[in-house]
């Protein structure tokens, strides 16, 4: 029988993830019972209901706390500040069990992957808002508005501000759109100018994947279907990745502007932006910019009074899962299933969303692509280099004293980039995130462009002073941890990478385990289902090539067993009540 308090039904045309946010809001968890007036309402199967909750690492099946705390677990926006362990102190403080919710319902505290806020410091989230800066006061201040049941609405609102940084401006961000003046333009020179100008800049998409803008557009637009839609990925996942962030904060309409006129040109009625979990926190922000457009005649019926144009745009908000970054998996996640991804061909831009030609672009090519047809293409190529034409955005952060967003022509240099953030002592950077490319020294005159070091945005810079096996083991743990289970080389593959850095880390790997770390990244890199498997391996074989002095100094001569066997007894112990000599493993 349903909980009779499950009286809130769907509203229509609401979104599953959003039904299940609003049922988790109201009971902290989602039940057998929620599940099942869902399935109810949507006329779906409760087992696909079910399969939704348990792939989403921001649903619940079991009680979080009146206070929900989670704590980024980034190298950037860690809480590990410094030698102090911010996530353990709290903890301490409220008498909670990481990963547990406190017996009278309270609190509970856990860690989740990089929250986008890698600028900002140590940062966590409470109930889905973002706390940056955090040091040992601010923790002691949260525990005490906790403990006393201070709603989080009363907490001060100087703790909630973020404050973004723009370093250096170029192309994107010197630029101010008046709302429409990109519309009119492309609605005066009609949708084959405006195409045309698309493909003669050579815009590539600022995602990573670096696909011709111009073409995927030109797909979709002569492919067989019943309709057609534009979607914004603005599911920014990558560690070490916020430039997204800021642009939604700052440059709203001219993303919408940019989907409106991709709608124009291809012939979509309707678009989406797929807003990550952790950026909820804008969805107020955004739509009211939309509704803004609305009222002005940007979107809608007849937009700007041309009888045949309708376009509008909804904001489905994901619900914690990095592999919906992949465009196929985004699609999946829209269609109100599981994010996993599909098999292709076919693509999105034939075989899309409910299985029709769909655009899907970032927030920063959308923006782009408005300002080409604004200043037309040859503005555009008078920036980048020949095959990598503009600019590019950059979110850096780490070890340098002006972290924050940069915008440069490609083409720039890595070490030029290390010199305008006065990162002077660096060791090490990361390009594109985990998923990408770890850079040393000897190659800092390397240049960010398609055709050497290409990157969706991320540039996470590592000081002499960092471990680089501590930095492996976090991007492992990271992959192991969001891997959507799918295939068998990243699901299993994924965690074993894991497991056999934290052996070496804890003194106990050899030579014979290098080998095997090489084998498996092979394996994973070449087997893999997707491009979260492709890539997830990169981090360790770049450290193997140009940092084998990480894993060197933790290497014993002889073989070690791969666990600690002792150690695996230690729930028959405690079962039978036993800690004598008998009940341990002689290790001598």
């Amino acid at each position: 029988m349903l909980n009779s308090s499950l009286h809130i039904s769907a509203s229509p045309n609401e979104h599953l993830l959003h039904r299940l946010y609003a049922l988790q809001q109201q009971f902290l968890h989602i039940s057998p019972e929620s599940m099942q007036q869902v399935a109810s309402e949507f006329n779906l199967p409760v087992s696909q209901v079910a399969s939704v909750v348990e792939f989403y690492s921001f649903f619940y099946t079991q009680p979080c706390g009146r206070f929900h705390i989670l704590f980024s677990n980034c190298t950037s926006c860690g809480y590990l500040a410094g030698e102090q362990d911010l996530m353990r102190m709290l903890c301490q403080l409220l008498q909670v069990t990481p990963g547990k919710t406190r017996q009278d319902g309270l609190a509970s505290v856990d860690e989740t992957s990089c929250i986008g806020l890698c600028d900002q410091g140590s940062s966590l989230l409470v109930n889905g808002v973002p706390i940056p800066a955090l040091d040992p006061e601010k923790i002691t201040q949260i525990a005490q508005r906790i403990t006393t049941g201070t709603p989080v609405t009363a907490w001060p609102a100087a703790w909630f501000e973020i404050h973004d940084t723009v370093h250096q401006r170029n192309l994107l961000l010197t630029e101010s759109l008046a709302p429409g003046s990109v519309l009119h333009k492309a609605l005066q020179q009609g949708a084959n100018e405006t195409l045309a100008e698309i493909q003669q800049s050579g815009l590539r998409g600022r995602g990573g994947a670096g696909f011709d803008t111009g073409k995927k557009w030109q797909f979709c637009r002569v492919a067989p279907g019943d309709a057609r839609y534009v979607v914004c990925n603005a599911d920014e996942g990558e560690p070490g990745t916020f430039k997204d962030r800021f642009l939604l904060s700052e440059q709203a309409d001219a993303l919408f502007e940019g989907m409106t006129v991709c709608a124009f040109v291809i012939g979509a009625n309707k678009g989406f932006v797929y807003l990550r979990g952790e950026y909820r926190y804008l969805l107020s922000h955004l739509q009211a910019v939309l509704d803004q457009r609305r009222s002005q005649g940007l979107l809608g019926q007849h937009i700007l009074g041309y009888a045949d144009f309708h376009f509008d745009i909804d904001i489905v908000v994901g619900a914690g899962a990095y592999i919906c970054g992949e465009e196929s998996a985004l699609i999946e996640s829209l269609e109100g299933k599981p994010g996993i991804p599909r098999i292709r061909p076919p693509f999105p831009v034939t075989h899309g969303y409910l299985g029709q030609p769909t655009v899907i672009n970032n927030v920063e090519t959308l923006i782009a692509a408005a300002l080409v047809v604004m200043h037309g293409s040859a503005w555009f190529k008078s920036a980048g280099t020949e095959h990598s034409t503009g600019s590019k955005i950059l979110s850096v952060s780490g070890d340098c004293r002006s972290p924050g967003i940069y915008e440069y022509s490609f083409g720039v240099s890595i070490q030029q980039v290390l010199d305008d953030c006065h990162a002077h002592n660096a060791q090490a950077v990361q390009i594109g995130g985990p998923a990408g490319k770890l850079i040393g020294a000897g190659d800092f005159n390397r240049a960010i462009s398609f055709e050497d070091v290409s990157t969706g945005g991320s540039f996470l810079i590592f000081g002499q002073q960092r471990d680089l096996l501590a930095i492996n083991r976090n991007f492992a743990r990271f992959f192991a941890h969001e891997s959507c289970g799918f295939c068998t080389p990243c699901r299993v593959g994924t965690q074993l990478l894991k497991n056999n850095l934290d052996k070496i880390a804890a003194g106990r790997g050899t030579a014979y385990d290098i080998e095997e770390l090489k084998q498996l990244s092979h394996l994973i890199q070449h087997q893999s289902h997707c491009g979260l498997g492709h890539t997830a391996a990169n981090h360790v074989l770049d450290s193997l090539q140009y940092f084998p002095q990480t894993f060197a100094a933790n290497l014993k001569q002889h073989f070690t067993a791969q666990f600690d066997l002792d150690q695996a007894l230690e729930n028959a112990r405690q079962v039978t009540h036993r800690d004598d000599a008998a009940a341990h493993l002689d290790n001598g």
